[in-house]
């Protein structure tokens, strides 16, 4: 269960009152997630998620990721929205840990979505490109190009003992990736983690697009590389050209791509697989394991890794 920081009703009452959404009715934590404590709410005023946010999400990046959340959801995505304090602050602090109240999405995520659902997600994501444009704060993407040597240091003596031979995987692509990481790309606030998790759905439509903790400034052809790694492979590794198809298909409707990002895609494709690798090989090995939520496999994406070095045009993601 994915609840760092217990909260009890009385807790819940202090924090509630400084908030107009009524008296509370049922209260429980939600054990999906795996970065903050998050507890389902029903109050009189509605429903609502209360996410208490533990150690990887910093305090000072709160109002970039609750603000981008408002400017989304006023331009029409369907995303969760925060409650406003009744003083007009974004977030408060419950058991010492920063916290906001958010309002719930119905929908669930799929764990194997088909090639509609692959495509309705390209569409959503285009959608949300579109309307984070005048988004007035900025945060820039620690998890990608300059920020992968660290993580490649933290890692590299016991990679092998996960899989041999992903040392030198890993350098191999990072060094590749140094020399080829194009610039200069169309930019702006991007999801950077829109997996099938974080995608609801009712009646095979988008119906919300949660968990905004990794979103940033960064170019929007590697969030499209992300959702391309996030739902296009299958369970055996292998990369599914017409999910590609759909998906790449949608986005580009919604949201034209330019020559230089088709043509940069396999080395975005690269590096986004690159990324996950090593943020799950990670916290693999510097796993608690008195800690309840489990590691995710870094392998996985070592089979995508290698499927993307050996890419060379977007024609092999079905565009």
């Amino acid at each position: 269960m994915a609840v760092y920081t217990d909260v009890s009703f009385e807790d819940l009452e202090t924090a509630l009152a400084g908030y107009d959404v009524g008296a509370p009715l049922s209260f429980k934590g939600i054990a999906e997630g795996v970065e903050n404590s998050n507890f389902y709410l029903r109050a009189t005023g509605g429903a609502f998620i209360l996410t208490l946010y533990e150690k990887r999400v910093r305090e000072a990046d709160l109002p970039f990721f609750l603000g981008l959340m408002e400017h989304l959801a006023s331009r029409g995505i369907a995303c969760p929205l925060p409650v406003r304090r009744n003083d007009g602050a974004l977030f408060a602090h419950v058991n010492g840990r920063p916290a906001a109240l958010l309002t719930y999405l119905d929908g669930l995520s799929l764990r194997q979505p088909g090639v509609a659902h692959c495509a309705a997600a390209g569409a959503a994501l285009a959608a949300l490109h579109e309307a984070g444009r005048g988004f007035e704060l900025s945060r820039p993407n620690a998890l990608s190009v300059k920020g992968w040597p660290d993580l490649v240091h933290a890692t590299a003596e016991r990679a092998d003992t996960v899989q041999t031979g992903l040392r030198a995987l890993i350098e191999t692509s990072l060094e590749q990736l140094e020399r080829s990481w194009p610039t200069g790309l169309p930019s702006g606030v991007i999801h950077a983690d829109l997996f099938p998790d974080n995608v609801l759905f009712m009646d095979g439509e988008v119906s919300g697009l949660i968990d905004f903790y990794f979103a940033c400034n960064d170019a929007f052809a590697y969030d499209l590389a992300v959702l391309l790694n996030a739902w296009c492979f299958e369970t055996d590794g292998a990369f599914n050209i017409t999910k590609g198809k759909a998906l790449l298909g949608a986005y580009h409707t919604r949201r034209d791509l330019s020559d230089v990002e088709i043509a940069a895609l396999p080395v975005l494709a690269q590096g986004a697989a690159l990324r996950f690798l090593l943020t799950r090989l990670y916290d693999l090995l510097n796993h608690d394991p008195m800690a309840l939520v489990r590691p995710k496999d870094p392998r996985e994406f070592a089979k995508r890794l290698r499927f993307h070095l050996a890419a060379r045009h977007a024609r092999d993601y079905g565009l």
